[in-house]
């Protein structure tokens, strides 16, 4: 099987309970700005990443060790993964 490129995209946020002074301070803003209606805002990041791999399975396993070992603190933040072809076909 020959490798392909995919497009691997973590979305890191703080967990549940961890507070998010990024997101405190998007909310005062958004409410000085006159945005009544806003609740709570959490504040995370989207990382891209292009991969070459044998299959989607091999790329997912890949962003999911980049994710444990580097992109994400796992004490306070949790991700999630998305693998698609270069080309767009999304493989959530």
């Amino acid at each position: 099987m020959s490798d392909r490129t995919w497009l691997i995209e973590a979305e890191i946020m703080p967990k549940r309970g961890v507070n998010d002074p990024q997101g405190d301070v998007i909310k005062g803003s958004l409410d000085a700005l006159g945005f009544a209606g806003v609740g709570q805002v959490r504040c995370g990041k989207v990382i891209r990443i292009q991969v070459t791999a044998p299959s989607v399975e091999r790329a997912r396993a890949e962003g999911t060790a980049m994710c444990d070992k580097l992109l994400a603190n796992p004490v306070i933040e949790e991700y999630t993964l998305s693998v698609s072809t270069a080309e767009g076909e999304n493989t959530r």
